[in-house]
């Protein structure tokens, strides 16, 4: 088994922008920079998500104004400066998840996996209305029906946080 190493964000960001400009296939910077090749294309990937997160943050406060605190992992679309100048500009205060705090994602992730399997492909929504409503139905079934052995005695999270509240 290979050695696992971990790139910088300004390091990924750097090899991402040589994919993008094409002058050297994926395999001789994977040579150049010591990284696997699907690496090199998942930070060439990253970096094209860049623009559009930052559209959708900018998209984001203009519509809802300026959370106090944003949250968001070490990707390298979230720490490039012009995402963060965007938040520091309109004074949000900028939370990144440390490296190996994949125990902080780990219930939403599980949600939306069961969301997933359980309901969208499941589905052939026609339109964004009948998704809203099909995905709220079954967020309902989720927290009021379907039992969680995560709890004790299969509770649901609704009673769970109802038996938690009362406490």
């Amino acid at each position: 088994m290979g050695i696992r190493r971990n790139f910088s964000a300004e390091f990924k960001a750097k090899v991402a922008l040589e994919a993008l400009v094409g002058d050297q296939t994926l395999a001789d910077l994977g040579a150049k920079h010591d990284g696997h090749p699907n690496m090199i294309a998942q930070w060439k990937r990253q970096a094209k998500d860049s623009d559009f997160c930052l559209e959708a943050l900018e998209e984001a406060l203009a519509k809802y104004g300026t959370p106090e605190i944003f949250n968001t992992d070490q990707g390298c679309q979230f720490t490039s400066d012009d995402f963060t100048d965007v938040l520091k500009e309109a004074g949000v205060r900028i939370s990144m998840d440390g490296k190996g705090r994949w125990m902080d994602n780990v219930f939403i992730e599980r949600l939306w996996r069961s969301l997933k399997y359980e309901c969208v492909y499941l589905h052939a929504f026609q339109d964004g209305g009948q998704a809203r409503q099909e995905i709220g139905t079954w967020l309902r079934y989720y927290n009021e029906e379907r039992p969680h052995s995560v709890h004790a005695d299969d509770r649901t999270p609704m009673e769970e946080y109802t038996l938690r509240r009362a406490v």
